[in-house]
């Protein structure tokens, strides 16, 4: 059990590593006091100092040089934060697929409209934002054993405290029919689309034709933080804590990072310890995972 505690205290910390690494990145306040974004309406973007603007043009100074953009082209033009730069002056946008971790979710919702595509190695997953806060989905393998259906409803608090409540309902499918299992469980998640941190629970059960059930409580630490534009760092866990003589605690913890390869896509892989039996291993196999929202 001793060893099992200092799983979850290595997780916390280097969860805390990575929230820290996020903090060492924003520049102080008043290198970022004139620092625009402008966006045209084919989706290009410029960042840095605005010179000027009137009804013909817009004048923005870059790290290339001078860029004058034509009035009507411009679709927005915004002002960045402090935590929207990195250290080289460049613009870190909010991360695509912020509510995903490698195997966990949080408690920030899919907005409305927006659907992705996760490709593991394993297998795909599709996942939907149906209606505000709320979201659903699907995981299988490639042989379509097991079949898992996802639902989620997100509830904010205020601007960086998130909580939400899902369920997990699977069958074995074609391969195992009398096999089946749930797995409710609670979010509370805090941060933004660049950094955060969440905490999540749940209790799972799975039940056999032959009336045998086997329940376990599952717990997860997990968060991301933007590092730059295009690169986040990602820590994820599943832990399943024995709570009788006959379930052996274990513990997945998966380091990893995210890199966005388009506006839409993503590639991310790490790799994940295992904890089990009072044994630290490292799987052999990494976790590779493709996004692609539509």
């Amino acid at each position: 059990m001793k060893n099992f505690i200092k799983i979850i205290v290595i997780s916390c910390l280097i969860l805390i590593a990575f929230c820290s690494q996020a903090q060492d990145t924003e520049l102080p306040k008043s290198d970022t006091s004139n620092i625009y974004l402008v966006e045209k309406h084919d989706g290009v973007q410029f960042t840095g100092a605005l010179i000027s603007q009137d009804m013909r043009e817009v004048i923005i100074k870059t790290k290339t040089g001078v860029v004058a953009i034509p009035r009507h082209e411009v679709k927005t033009i915004r002002k960045l934060k402090e935590q929207e730069i990195d250290l080289t002056g460049e613009y870190m946008p909010s991360e695509v697929f912020s509510t995903r971790y490698f195997i966990t979710t949080n408690g920030m919702p899919i907005e409305k409209g927006e659907s992705y595509v996760l490709i593991n190695l394993y297998g795909p997953e599709v996942h939907l934002g149906l209606a505000d806060n709320f979201g659903v989905g699907i995981m299988t393998s490639w042989l379509a054993i097991p079949i898992i259906g996802s639902l989620k409803y997100s509830i904010p608090i205020n601007e960086k405290t998130s909580v939400g409540i899902g369920t997990l309902i699977g069958t074995g499918s074609w391969g195992l029919s009398d096999v089946g299992g749930i797995l409710p469980y609670g979010m509370l998640s805090y941060g933004d689309r660049r950094k955060n941190i969440n905490f999540s629970a749940g209790f799972g059960t799975v039940w056999t034709g032959g009336g045998n059930n086997e329940g376990r409580f599952l717990c997860s630490v997990a968060g991301m933080t933007k590092v730059r534009k295009n690169i986040s760092l990602v820590f994820d866990s599943f832990i399943s804590p024995g709570v009788n003589e006959k379930q052996e605690s274990f513990a997945i913890i998966i380091p990893g990072l995210r890199f966005q390869t388009r506006q839409l896509a993503a590639i991310q892989f790490g790799f994940a310890g295992l904890f089990f039996e009072n044994e630290i291993l490292a799987l052999p196999v990494p976790f590779f995972q493709w996004f692609r929202k539509f």
